[in-house]
């Protein structure tokens, strides 16, 4: 593929011609492959391989002191995760043969030519990188426990489904391929963002930009740059961001929302690791790792023509969706004690103590704004607060002025009567009896919150319940 560049980990050129391995080098360092380990002594790669872990080993056959066919096995003994390319200097086809059933991944004839040599590298490091996903995944998975569980010590939750996310995380925050997080407004998806960042490992900075509406020129000049007199007024060069992220994470939000004309410019930077600050024929290589995010359904974007498949493809090698909060209403008992302490604090206030019915409300609400929306709540809550206990009067007041009850009562979000597609009407005695009933679920029983969500007062509540009893 071509969107590796310099990999992570050294790329380990075993040969004992000199000459050979500084030609290696060189095309390889031209196509990005920068970090190279050339060796040699074959007899000192056990060693090597036992001291530190590699991307890839490529390995030529014909030397003196230990030949590469017998140096193979030990390599496949002691790191069998890392692909092995054989560089023969003839079209041996039993010695080709053998080295591939001793687990070789590939091989390569000398003179090793660059346009043979840069995609077998390529695609071998991909290979390797897939394997440590893989197995990072399949223990993740199988112990179920977090191994960095401080890089998410921003997101609060207890939730099964979000813990799943960290760990996927975790087994993708070394790769060097695009993730994509996906999720509504308010989720936290700069959050995951930044913990794969911090799971990383990486030494470069964490840079943010959202580039929801802005032209094709402003995406070029902010994530390129300019050299001195590109445009009126560019009297001095300027990195761009992409160059702030070098050795670190650029993060794309609302990436659904980007020209096709900055499509284009972005899809280069994933393929090739280079771009072209504004006014400049010279290219730049980049190795920041790519983070996008979107609020829309990207799928939908594409399909309609407004984003290109390709890069969609691309962007979306790793993909995370964090779920809305309404598909994890467990959090929200938590995520409220946390924000009512950190509002408290930082109004220094005391902290108040939530009534206990507005655990039952706010597991009613939909929360369109989701995580975000209920932190304004509550610190709008906290600043009002007087007393001991404090009032749910805002909480009811903002579910009441925003609650989506109409959007949520027609039904399908289309604008369609939930009733549509019945053969049948139910009565309004019916119907009155289904929505308290609907009321009561949601209040847990509670006939004052039921009473409250329903829009009449208790004691009418009470009377109705009585009559349905009857």
């Amino acid at each position: 593929m071509s969107d590796i560049i310099s990999p992570d980990l050294p790329v380990l050129l075993v040969d004992d011609d000199s000459a050979a391995l500084k030609a290696n080098e060189r095309a390889l360092a031209s196509a990005g492959i920068t970090n190279i380990l050339p060796c040699q002594d074959p007899r000192t790669v056990p060693d090597l391989l036992r001291s530190q872990d590699f991307s890839l080993v490529l390995l030529d056959l014909c030397m003196p002191r230990l030949s590469g066919e017998d140096l193979l096995p030990s390599i496949v003994n002691i790191r069998p995760e890392v692909p092995v390319v054989i560089v023969t200097a003839s079209n041996e086809v039993d010695t080709v043969v053998r080295c591939m059933r001793a687990g070789a991944y590939d091989y390569l004839l000398k003179p090793v030519e660059r346009a043979r040599l840069i995609p077998v590298v390529r695609r071998a490091i991909e290979l390797r990188y897939l394997r440590s996903e893989v197995d990072i995944l399949r223990d993740s998975r199988h112990d179920g426990v977090l191994k960095s569980p401080e890089a998410f010590s921003s997101i609060v939750t207890n939730n099964a489904e979000m813990l799943a996310i960290f760990r996927y995380c975790e087994s993708i925050a070394k790769s060097l391929w695009p993730v994509l997080v996906t999720g509504e407004t308010g989720v936290g998806k700069e959050l995951i963002a930044r913990a794969i960042h911090t799971l990383s490992g990486r030494t470069g900075a964490f840079v943010a930009v959202n580039v929801a509406g802005v032209d094709d020129n402003v995406f070029s000049d902010t994530l390129f740059g300019h050299v001195r007199g590109a445009y009126t007024g560019a009297e001095e060069p300027r990195k761009g961001l992409i160059e702030q992220a070098a050795g670190g994470t650029l993060f794309l939000d609302e990436i659904g929302d980007l020209p096709q004309s900055s499509q284009v410019k972005l899809l280069r930077v994933i393929q090739e690791h280079e771009f072209y600050p504004l006014g400049s024929d010279a290219a730049k290589k980049t190795n920041a790792r790519l983070v996008c995010a979107t609020n829309t359904d990207l799928d939908a974007v594409q399909a309609s023509g407004h984003f290109r498949a390709d890069l969609y493809q691309r962007v979306k090698t790793h993909q995370v969706h964090v779920p809305a909060l309404r598909k994890r209403p467990d959090d929200i008992p938590i995520l409220l004690d946390y924000f009512l302490e950190k509002t408290a604090a930082e109004l220094h206030r005391k902290k108040p103590s939530p009534p206990k019915e507005l655990h039952t409300l706010l597991a009613t609400y939909a929360f369109p704004g989701n995580v975000r929306e209920l932190e304004s709540m509550v610190v709008d809550a906290v600043a009002n607060h007087e007393s001991h206990i404090m009032s749910m009067a805002v909480f009811e007041s903002h579910i009441g002025l925003t609650h989506p009850a109409d959007g949520r009562v027609s039904g399908n979000g289309n604008g369609e009567s939930p009733y549509a597609s019945l053969d049948w009407l139910p009565t309004l005695a019916h119907s009155n009896d289904l929505l308290i009933e609907e009321a009561m679920r949601r209040a847990q029983g509670n006939q004052t919150l039921a009473a409250r969500l329903l829009g009449i007062s208790r004691p009418a509540l009470n009377r109705r319940l009585n009559e349905a009893r009857r």
